[in-house]
């Protein structure tokens, strides 16, 4: 499906082609308008089968900690939430049909979820659409792009500017050569396009590699890395190909020659890998278990998903499902409803701090502003235990500096 993106299908057309043609027929349909009593019903499609399902399942298990934090808390004078989770097997088709689903037939007033930038932006399309508040918790630049905005849409996952901006800036040196191992679909070239927008001056180029979304072999690409004689290479990938392309650049020499960087440091594939291979590998991310020494929302969050879920620590992609939720049901209790103008109104006024420090919604794109942290993946023997797989190198502050301006992303002037 991303491929169909990479060469030049709208994401429109895209949904046209995969979605059922009664899913479709609704697409023309008017607004909801929903009756402000009842269960708040919040959808939640995610891949739970597919490459990204030990990452969405996290999701789940955190979007279901912060409802029952909601509910345990009285809900909306009295009104509960209930968590309506479906696959969307990572395809914009498939997700596309099942968001229609969640708002017509089983009434949801609200859609958290998706967990890639193409299906994040199917999602987008049916909300938009149908006038439903949105919360993404998927990276992307795209969304936020004024030729995609949706004011019914909130992206509280971090953009590529956000994460492979704040490795940049930790990583590259002036007079370093840097090459790039890129998955081809809209996520790798846009972490890409993010990292050499913000590389500093001085920083050469000297090549790039492009591989197939789940390639399971990598060893054709590294001769080609290695012949480019880099002095960091960024592999800007997801998901198991993160780990597979880690250990195979591992294992043709290209660490001893080459800083591995990657955009975004994934806590399970790290775990699903062993520490002798990412030793020394950096990324960014939006959340760690390690911040809570510094962090006391973190602590809140982590002790109560311990207790949940037998003494596990969260996860970076868990956590969006927990912010994301988190935050959205903050702002029905401040708008005191759950009428979608008021909501929205109190989304863009929020301000909130529910696991990892300050956040707020950029008003003119709807990006939440909020802290990344620059990881880099410990050495086996300074590991205390087995969830002690990262040291925090850096935190970027909560600055609307460090994103594209509204400007750049063609928002005029309010």
């Amino acid at each position: 499906m991303t491929d169909m993106l990479k060469h030049g299908l709208s994401r429109r057309t895209l949904i046209k082609g995969t979605a059922s043609a009664a899913a479709l027929s609704l697409l023309a349909s008017p607004r909801i308008v929903r009756a402000d009593e009842g269960t708040i019903k919040i959808g939640f499609p995610v891949p739970i089968t597919g490459p990204f399902g030990a990452e969405a399942k996290d999701q789940v298990k955190s979007a279901e900690l912060a409802i029952k934090q909601f509910n345990a808390e009285g809900g909306l004078g009295g009104r509960m939430a209930e968590l309506l989770v479906r696959d969307d097997k990572l395809n914009p088709g498939e997700a596309a049909t099942r968001t229609l689903e969640l708002i017509e037939k089983d009434k949801a007033n609200f859609i958290v979820g998706s967990l890639s930038s193409a299906v994040q932006l199917s999602v987008n399309e049916v909300t938009r659409a149908r006038g439903v508040i949105y919360v993404s918790i998927s990276q992307s630049d795209t969304i936020n792009e004024a030729k995609d905005f949706s004011r019914f849409t909130f992206h509280e996952a971090m953009n590529p500017q956000m994460t492979a901006g704040a490795v940049a800036r930790y990583a590259f040196k002036k007079g370093q050569k840097v090459a790039y191992l890129t998955a081809d679909y809209a996520y790798g070239h846009e972490m890409v396009a993010a990292f050499k927008r913000t590389a500093p001056a001085g920083v050469e180029t000297v090549g790039e590699v492009l591989h197939p979304l789940g390639a399971p072999d990598y060893s054709a690409f590294m001769p080609r890395l290695l012949s480019m004689k880099a002095d960091v290479l960024c592999i800007c990938n997801f998901g198991r190909d993160q780990a597979n392309a880690i250990k195979q650049a591992v294992d043709f020499g290209l660490k001893a020659q080459s800083r591995i960087v990657v955009p975004v440091l994934l806590y399970k594939q790290r775990l699903a890998s062993s520490p002798d291979v990412f030793e020394g590998v950096v990324g960014a991310a939006n959340y760690y278990w390690g911040i809570e020494d510094t962090t006391p929302s973190a602590k809140a969050f982590n002790d109560a998903y311990r207790a949940a879920n037998g003494g596990a620590v969260p996860t970076d992609y868990g956590a969006y499902g927990y912010t994301g939720i988190r935050s959205l049901l903050m702002a029905v209790k401040a708008a005191g409803s759950t009428d979608t103008d008021k909501v929205i109104a109190a989304m863009e006024n929020l301000k909130y701090d529910v696991a990892k420090g300050p956040q707020s919604y950029r008003k003119c794109d709807h990006q939440s502003v909020q802290q990344v942290f620059v990881l880099e993946s410990k050495k086996k023997s300074e590991m205390k235990n087995a969830d002690d797989l990262f040291k925090v190198v850096n935190t970027e502050p909560a600055d609307p500096a460090t994103l594209r301006s509204c400007e750049e992303l063609g928002h005029k002037p309010s």
